[in-house]
């Protein structure tokens, strides 16, 4: 990896090609946000990998939680409500809650949605795609809250949220569903909100809708592969249905609406100030698991939090170590825990909407390899 004196360009050489970012606006150093990994996808070979985003990377609660404050400070204080937020599965849905979160109040009819690819009871908003994805298939639900549900049904405001953008159409892929319902017949103007925004002018030259993009840097990126790069074979984690075991955490966080958190996860768990903690979220269950590592960083332990994912990555570069086992939906599919495994925690936390008999023993045994105290916690 390379960056130049001002932090304004990143370089990076990988097996497969090599990427450079040049930041054009932010004040954010590149590296300070951000570094490339290789994904195992033959759609797109490399990945950024976020380092406040607490997904493959284990950061201090306060660390997201900056991040999220900076991207609210940039709102204009008048959006038209009501406001819809709506976080992208599975990477962003912390993200958009947290940036819900500085924002509730703001806004006197906001209500937050996620995209997920966990069928639940409810009644289907819309589907969209995300095409370069490990998981290219969303699916969003409107809320079952009447209050809520007439938020979304007239929404004058719509905010997208993902961690990063490369070439806006996961934007606009869901826009254009959302308004193929009809449901949403009062939209305005859409913001995107985005950590790491490389998407130039892609996103207002063919959005319908007036367009204000917020980011902690933006700019441009190109990618230069090598010729006779082997081809990765990706694992098969593009499942979008019910699995075997259900989703016994009630839905206060987003699936079915949210429009303040319930932070109920783990009331009755403590930590003293000398141990080291790492809490970790499971798949799109993360906003409740990163308020319980926030509570218990503000209480004076050191605290990290990071999450399980389904999203195929190759060991090197940005991932210094990889566990993987079997998803707790019991979709049958490979889950990984990143950049864990190498290091040493006084006590685990993992936190999880499924029964703890859900949790797969070969994960528990790598966490236990790890820190001395391995907890489930279920949310109920």
């Amino acid at each position: 990896m390379s960056l130049n004196n001002e932090g304004t360009v990143y370089r990076r050489t990988l097996s497969c090609g090599t990427i450079q970012i040049t930041r054009d606006q932010g004040d954010v150093a590149l590296d300070d946000l951000f570094d490339i990994a290789e994904r195992r996808n033959p759609k797109r070979a490399f990945l950024f990998v976020s380092k406040v985003l607490g997904r493959h990377i284990p950061v201090p609660p306060s660390v997201m939680r900056r991040a999220y404050k900076q991207l609210a400070s940039q709102f204009s204080a008048s959006l038209p409500g009501p406001v819809l937020f709506i976080g992208m599965a599975e990477t962003a849905v912390g993200l958009g809650a947290g940036v819900f979160d500085e924002l509730r109040h703001q806004y006197d009819e906001a209500v937050y949605l996620t995209s997920t690819r966990h069928p639940v009871n409810g009644e289907l908003l819309c589907e969209f795609k995300e095409e370069h994805s490990h998981a290219t298939d969303h699916l969003i639900y409107l809320p079952d809250d009447a209050e809520m549900r007439r938020r979304v049904a007239e929404a004058r405001s719509l905010v997208l949220i993902d961690d990063e953008a490369t070439t806006g159409n996961t934007f606009l892929n869901l826009l254009s569903a959302l308004r193929d319902t009809g449901k949403l017949a009062h939209l305005e103007q859409v913001v995107a909100v985005t950590l790491t925004d490389w998407s130039g002018e892609a996103l207002p030259a063919r959005c319908p809708l007036p367009v204000t993009s917020i980011s902690l840097v933006s700019g441009q990126w190109n990618w230069t592969p090598l010729p006779d790069a082997p081809v990765p074979v990706m694992p098969a984690v593009n499942v979008t249905s019910r699995g075997a075991w259900d989703i016994a955490g009630k839905q206060s966080w987003g699936r079915l609406g949210m429009t303040a958190p319930a932070a109920d996860l783990g009331q009755a768990l403590t930590a003293s100030h000398d141990e080291r903690v790492l809490v970790l979220g499971t798949g799109e269950f993360v906003w409740e698991p990163f308020l319980l590592a926030e509570r218990l960083e503000a209480a004076g332990s050191q605290v990290f939090y990071s999450s399980t994912t389904r999203s195929p990555i190759a060991l090197g570069y940005a991932i210094k170590s990889a566990i993987s086992f079997t998803d707790n939906y019991g979709l049958g599919i490979p889950n990984f825990v990143y950049n864990v495994a190498h290091q040493k925690f006084d006590r685990v936390l993992l936190c999880t909407e499924t029964a703890a008999e859900s949790i797969d023993s070969h994960l528990l045994n790598t966490l236990a390899d790890i820190a001395p105290v391995v907890e489930i916690i279920t949310y109920e």
